[in-house]
This record gives structure tokens, C-alpha cells and sequence, in this order.
């Protein structure tokens, strides 16, 4: 890439590196290897790479895999900040004071994921590859959840919001999970992220040829 053609700034590429490499150690400290199995914190890897390559397919793909899950997590913490209860479920430790405040703190980076990833997707632009590559990495890593200690239900890959279901034998459960969030959650993502790009470049290119025209005046 040029010099000076750079569309991430620089502060942004090494704050989130930097975050990284205080996050990365404390949450495995905390939680284990198996946390990062969890999509969310696969895709704060995607994004640190994303951002200093300035990788439309890694955007991309994070944006896929997470926007909706990460809207969910939002909603419940959200909730449950103003109501005795959660929406949905799973955000919990957010409000349990036996886990370490830092932690905690932490953890926000889910509230920050889907407008950063929304923000960057519009300045490098979209690549339609990424719900393909979203479903591919799902198609990897639910296997592992549901074999490597079940019982944490990681990604849900046991039941839907940590609560394991008993109502179809697991294994149905993970062939219609495999089945139906690319289809049910991921590609209508990528149509929502292919149109809301076209637009903005609609738009900005409309602007653009209007600056221009008043500069020519």
C-alpha cells in the first residue's frame, strides 16, 4: 500500500494491538485455552490483523460471524443494567462480583466490536467472501466445542444461551446449528452489509461529485 494511502489511522492499529496483548493473557489466566474457541474472541484476533493489513475479506468476515451475536450480548447487558433480569442469558458475569473487575472491563469490547467493525467495513469495503468464511470457520469450530468439555457449551454449540437443550438428540442439534446460523444469521448479515456499502458509496460518491463541481465553480 502507498505511503499516506493508509484508510485505518496508525493509533487505532496499535491501540487495538496493544489491548490485545493485555487481554489475551488475562483472559486465558482467567478462563483457559477453551475461551478463545468462542467466536467473539476469535474475532478480536481476525480484527487486530484486519487492521493493520486493512483486509476487507477479515472485516468481513468478523462482521459476518459476529454482528448479530454481539448485538444479542449488548441487548442483555443493556437490559439487565436497567431490569432485575436478562433477555436472553449469558452475560451474567458482567454483574458477578467474584469475577475480577478487569475482567469485566474487559470484556466492554463486545459493546465496541460491531460499530468498529460497521465503521472499518465502510472505509476498506466489503468483500462478499465473508460469510463463506464465517460458515467455514463455524463448520471448524462447533465441532470442537461440542466435543471438548461439553458441559461449558461454548458458541451454544450444546443449546442456545449456555442452557443445554435435551429436546433433539445433541448431534441433530449440531447438524441444524451447522445448518441454520449460515443461513438464518450470516448471509443475511452479508445482504445487509453488501447493501448498506453500496449506499454509502452511492452516497459519498454523490457528495464527492458535488465538492467538486462547487470547487470547478
Amino acid at each position: 500500500m502507498p505511503l499516506g494511502s493508509t484508510r485505518i489511522p496508525f493509533w487505532l492499529k496499535v491501540g487495538w494491538t496493544v489491548w490485545l496483548m493485555v487481554w489475551a493473557p488475562l483472559y486465558w489466566r482467567q478462563y483457559g485455552a477453551q475461551n478463545f474457541l468462542f467466536f467473539c474472541d476469535i474475532g478480536n484476533v481476525l480484527i487486530g490483523i484486519a487492521l493493520w493489513l486493512e483486509s476487507p475479506l477479515l472485516f468481513s468476515w468478523a462482521a459476518c460471524g459476529l454482528l448479530v451475536f454481539q448485538t444479542i450480548y449488548i441487548i442483555d447487558i443493556v437490559g439487565a443494567w436497567f431490569a432485575p433480569h436478562h433477555e436472553f442469558g449469558g452475560v451474567e458475569y458482567m454483574f458477578d462480583p467474584h469475577v475480577p473487575l478487569p475482567i469485566r472491563l474487559l470484556s466492554l469490547f463486545h459493546v465496541v466490536t460491531p460499530p468498529l467493525l460497521v465503521w472499518a467495513i465502510l472505509r476498506v469495503g466489503y468483500d462478499a467472501r465473508g460469510w463463506k468464511a464465517a460458515t467455514i470457520m463455524t463448520w471448524i469450530v462447533i465441532p470442537l466445542n461440542y466435543f471438548w468439555r461439553p458441559g461449558f457449551d461454548v458458541n451454544w454449540a450444546r443449546g442456545l444461551f449456555f442452557r443445554q437443550q435435551n429436546a433433539i438428540p445433541a448431534w441433530a442439534y449440531m447438524l441444524l446449528y451447522l445448518t441454520i446460523v449460515p443461513i438464518c444469521v450470516y448471509f443475511p448479515t452479508h445482504v445487509a452489509l453488501r447493501w448498506a456499502t453500496e449506499e454509502w458509496k452511492g452516497t459519498s460518491g454523490a457528495k464527492a461529485l458535488r465538492e467538486s463541481a462547487r470547487q470547478r465553480r
